[in-house]
C-alpha cells in the first residue's frame, strides 16, 4: 500500500473532496485525522468508515483561521496518532457574493479561511515534518485562482495565494525531504455545489468541455498521486483537474 502506517491530516474532511481524500488515503494504509469545522456527526461517520477499513481515525474540530486552534489541533493529532506526515489542506469556503455587495468583513473571513488557514496548518505541521525529514503536503486551490469569477473575488484571490504559497514553500522545505504541491479543481459534484441554483449547476456542467461535473473521488485520486512516491520528482507544482474548464475565460 502507498501510505502504509503513515499519519495523515485532511482538513475539511467531513464531506466532498476532503471526505473522499480521507477515505482514499485510508484505503492505501494511512491513519487519518478527520478535521471539521461544524459537522461533527459527518466527521464521526467518516472516521467510522476509515476504521472499517482497518485504519485508525480521529475526528478533530478547529477553525483553521484561528492560529491557536490550529496549533492545538496539530498537538492533539500528534499525541493521539503520531507525527503528521501527510497533509491535505482542503478546508475552504467559496462565500460567493456580487462585487457590489462585497464588504471588507466578508473579504477578511473568506481570505482568512482559504489562505491564512492553509498557512496556519502548514506552519503548524512543518516542525514535525522537518524533525523526521519527511513530509508530503497538498494544498487544494481552485481554477477560480486562474480565471475571473465575478462573484468569487475574495475566494479567487485567496486561492491564487494558495498556489503562490505552494511555490514559495517548496524550495525551503525541499532539503528536509518535504514536497509541497497543489491541485486546482474545477466544478466538482460536492455538497458545496448544492448551495447554488440548479440552473447554475447545469450551466457549469454544460460549459465543461468533458460534459460533466467532476467527482470528489477523482480529485482524491489526484491528491493521493501528489502525496505518493509516484510523484517523487514533483514539488511546487499545481495540477489542474477541471474537465477542461480552465479553457473558459
Amino acid at each position: 500500500m502507498k501510505f502504509e502506517g503513515r499519519i495523515a491530516l485532511v482538513t475539511g474532511a467531513s464531506r466532498g473532496i476532503g471526505k473522499a481524500t480521507a477515505l482514499k488515503l485510508a484505503s492505501e494504509g494511512a491513519n487519518v485525522a478527520v478535521h471539521y469545522m461544524n459537522s461533527s456527526d459527518k466527521a464521526a461517520a467518516v472516521c467510522e468508515q476509515i476504521r472499517a477499513l482497518g485504519r485508525n481515525a480521529i475526528p478533530i474540530q478547529a477553525d483553521i483561521a484561528e492560529r491557536a486552534a490550529v496549533n492545538r489541533m496539530v498537538t492533539q493529532v500528534t499525541e493521539e496518532l503520531g507525527t503528521i506526515e501527510l497533509l491535505v489542506n482542503n478546508a475552504g469556503d467559496v462565500g460567493a457574493v456580487a462585487f457590489a455587495a462585497l464588504t471588507p468583513a466578508h473579504w477578511d473571513r473568506i481570505v482568512a479561511v482559504n489562505l491564512t488557514g492553509p498557512f496556519n496548518v502548514l506552519w503548524a505541521v512543518k516542525p514535525g515534518m522537518i524533525a523526521q525529514r519527511f513530509g508530503r503536503i497538498v494544498n487544494v486551490a481552485s481554477i477560480a485562482a486562474l480565471a475571473v469569477r465575478p462573484t468569487q473575488m475574495p475566494y479567487a484571490a485567496a486561492k491564487a495565494g494558495v498556489i503562490s504559497l505552494t511555490k514559495s514553500c517548496c524550495g525551503p522545505l525541499a532539503p528536509h525531504n518535504i514536497r509541497v504541491n497543489s491541485v486546482a479543481p474545477g466544478a466538482i459534484a460536492t455538497d458545496m455545489l448544492g448551495e447554488v441554483t440548479p440552473e447554475f449547476a447545469e450551466q457549469l456542467r454544460a460549459t465543461t468541455p468533458l460534459g460533466r461535473l467532476g467527482e470528489p473521488e477523482e480529485m482524491a485520486n489526484v491528491i493521493a498521486f501528489l502525496l505518493s512516491e509516484e510523484s517523487s520528482y514533483m514539488t511546487g507544482a499545481t495540477v489542474i483537474a477541471s474537465g477542461g474548464r480552465i479553457l473558459i475565460p
